[in-house]
């Protein structure tokens, strides 16, 4: 018995072509999406479109948004600008570009050759001027040590938070300043800028006045020189010996206040037979010291070594003492006073 009658077959031969063209019909009204085969061409556009063309000088002051991202600034970069511009702030020198936020220093010192400030923004020569009466309008420099200062008195002559910081970072990883030049190479301190600076700028290996020959320096005195000091007392000598060890040495005369026996009319008498040599003191490599070694630091507490300890363990390390603040290790305050006893050396090194 056949398995199809003939009708059977007759009207498969008329439903086969049927089913094909409705197939036709349904693939023609569905096309298949072939977005992915363009997609790495627009992937590429993107990326072609957020290179930026070839460099071209321009003034902070004045730049637009397009032109920003034109020089491969991120477009929240320069919108922080365009806003930071809005406020109020002048562009006087091209190193005030380097203190906007979201400006790295590999993309200032790309930029650099290119910022062109206009002379209605550029600062004015500083002069002494006794007979001006605005002296609000007038910088007071004063003569300060480069080992010592700190970003508070920078700002008073004109720094930025930023600027101070970045300049006092490069003193600390050049292992201090010995001369101008060094201080020029710094790239947020500017020509005219330099000029000023070099002016109030005292180097820790400067040549002392002959008052000064006369004074006793505190760091490296045994305990009977320091005896021979009117208003250090037998048992001040020792305390004062003791505390230098735990410091690593005085950075400022003015430390000996903490001392305990040292009294307050015998530290007015002492500052005047006294000065302090900074370059001899002992630094702390925070990264790689040991716990014993930090341990009963007068500017470390138990609680801020523990915070350290158990931080340098998650991370490895730190390059600058502004970072373990943002790491909440040490306060503001703290941060300046072990400033100078700190050094941050990285695994590189």
């Amino acid at each position: 018995m056949a398995l199809f009658s003939e009708s059977n077959r007759r009207g498969l031969l008329y439903l086969l072509p049927l089913v094909a063209i409705i197939i036709l019909l349904v693939a023609l009204a569905h096309p298949r999406n072939d977005s992915l085969v363009f997609e790495p061409m627009a992937n590429k556009e993107e990326s072609e479109a957020q290179r930026p063309d070839t460099l071209f000088r321009f003034d902070p002051n004045t730049v637009t948004f397009e032109e920003l991202v034109q020089l491969g600034l991120s477009k929240r970069t320069s919108a922080s600008i365009i806003k930071y511009r809005t406020r109020g702030k002048v562009f006087s020198i091209a190193e005030d570009f380097a203190a906007c936020y979201g400006v790295t220093d590999s993309m200032y010192r790309r930029l650099k050759p290119y910022i062109d400030i206009a002379p209605e923004y550029r600062p004015k020569p500083f002069e002494h001027d006794d007979k001006s009466t605005d002296v609000s309008k007038q910088i007071k420099y004063e003569p300060f040590r480069l080992d010592t200062v700190t970003v508070a008195y920078l700002r008073t002559i004109g720094f930025s938070h930023r600027r101070a910081t970045a300049f006092l970072r490069y003193r600390d990883m050049r292992g201090g300043l010995r001369n101008i030049e060094e201080v020029g190479e710094c790239y947020v301190i500017g020509d005219a800028e330099l000029d000023t600076l070099a002016r109030y700028i005292i180097f820790p290996q400067q040549e002392q006045s002959d008052t000064k020959k006369m004074l006793i320096e505190i760091n490296e005195a045994d305990s009977a020189t320091l005896r021979s000091i009117y208003g250090i007392g037998e048992k001040s000598v020792m305390e004062i010996i003791e505390y230098r060890r735990r410091l690593g040495g005085f950075s400022r005369v003015e430390q000996l206040a903490e001392v305990k026996n040292v009294t307050e009319s015998n530290y007015e008498k002492i500052l005047q037979q006294i000065y302090c040599d900074s370059s001899v003191i002992s630094k702390i490599d925070v990264n790689f010291a040991s716990p014993q070694s930090m341990a009963g630091h007068p500017y470390i507490s138990d609680r801020a070594l523990r915070k350290l300890l158990k931080t340098r363990q998650l991370k490895g390390g730190w390059s600058t003492i502004e970072e373990m603040v943002e790491d909440k290790i040490f306060t503001r305050d703290e941060a300046e006073r072990l400033r100078p006893y700190l050094r941050f050396t990285s695994n590189r090194e």
